[in-house]
């Protein structure tokens, strides 16, 4: 679960995290209110919404005028960042900024622990940084037993500041409370980019990132109120209400399976062979039409799923009928989407001649099944 950067923020100052004043404001009367309330004469007018690249997208403007900022914030409010239309924004203080670095705390299910990554490099995307100049990127393990020491919190200040004790001094408090934050609130990530020092000499978080585990939401009521779910997030709930595992991802097939294994391997193959999977979705073992159905409504939700490729083994469930199942849900379903079905095991050559003379494509094998669902896109 993603929120906003000004909540964030929030939550940031809840944690004693320093970061500049702002005020979130919905059109341009609120945004006039706010820079006159802040009383700067210049302030930053910052699209809030949940992804990232907002600068390049033109969504973040300096200001310094009255008439400034309502141009910018006209022109914000309304825009469409990567899918997410922009319908707030936040108008913070500017800040006199002397140098800029990256921090964060991210769950490493590899070590099985938090990790601190920091850089000089503030400012950039760090996948590029990380691309670019992998050795700007400092990485320091967290045991979770003991959380940031001082000495680990000072170690890690040194590498990002040098000799700068005015630096390393603020830096080992907010470095810890982050973390505090982080354990606290269930968080996955904590992203600062870009913690600034300014040049009167201060540190501040002049952006805040941060995601929760979902399957701990229940403990945190005041956090799962943020919730704004994405198109992708009510799919992913709306098949989770209906027995379904699902996770939506970028491609263009989308994949109806029996059985999680079987899901993950249809997608490397459809990867394979040069497509991409639209989802995971693992409908279970129920060859039940009602199931069918639902699941085939779920995909043809996205617009970018171009064909269906259903691919189903029988062990318990009997091909056959699951053969029946597919004719009764496809009698409901009316779709021009091509739609591969591939059944193997109980009963399959009964559940192939079911399907026969249907609209259904046809496949024996995965192999096959996943170059005819490639030849439809």
């Amino acid at each position: 679960m993603k929120i906003h950067e000004y909540q964030a923020k929030k939550l940031f100052s809840d944690y004693h995290i320093p970061v500049e004043k702002s005020i979130l404001c919905k059109d341009v009367d609120e945004a006039v209110a706010a820079y006159l309330k802040l009383g700067n004469k210049k302030v930053v007018v910052k699209a809030q919404v949940l992804t990232g690249g907002r600068g390049k997208a033109g969504g973040v403007k300096p200001a310094s005028s009255i008439e400034e900022l309502e141009t910018h914030t006209q022109h914000i409010l309304g825009m469409d960042i990567k899918g997410y239309t922009v319908d707030r924004v936040l108008v913070s203080e500017a800040v006199d900024i002397a140098s800029e670095y990256y921090l964060s705390l991210v769950i490493d299910r590899n070590s099985k622990s938090v990790i601190l990554m920091l850089s000089p490099e503030g400012g950039m995307e760090i996948e590029q940084v990380a691309r670019e100049t992998p050795e700007k990127i400092y990485k320091f393990t967290i045991d979770c037993s003991a959380g940031i020491p001082d000495f680990l919190a000072r170690m890690a200040a040194f590498k990002l500041f040098g000799n700068r004790m005015d630096c390393v001094t603020q830096f080992v408090p907010v470095v810890q409370n982050l973390y505090r934050l982080m354990e606290r609130t269930d968080a996955s990530l904590v992203e600062v980019n870009p913690l600034v020092c300014t040049k009167d000499g201060r540190m501040m978080a002049i952006d805040a990132k941060m995601t929760f585990d979902p399957n701990a939401l229940y403990r945190h009521p005041d956090i799962r109120s943020l919730l704004e779910p994405t198109e992708e997030e009510k799919r992913e709930q709306e098949a989770r209400a209906k027995g379904f595992s699902f996770v939506g991802l970028d491609g263009n097939i989308g994949c109806m399976v029996n059985g999680a294994g079987l899901a993950m391997a249809t997608m490397d193959i459809i990867k394979y062979f040069g497509g991409n999977p639209a989802n995971f979705l693992d409908i279970g073992g129920s060859s039940n039409p009602v199931k069918v159905v639902e699941a085939m409504k779920l995909l043809l939700s996205d617009l970018r799923v171009k064909v269906v490729l259903i691919n189903i083994f029988g062990g318990i469930t009997r091909c056959d009928d699951v053969a029946n199942g597919l004719l009764e849900a496809f009698h409901q379903v009316r779709t021009d989407i091509p739609v591969v079905v591939r059944l193997t095991g109980t009963n399959e050559l009964e559940g192939r001649e079911l399907l026969k003379n249907s609209p259904l494509i046809l496949a024996e094998t995965m192999e096959d099944a996943a170059k005819i669902a490639l030849s439809k896109v």
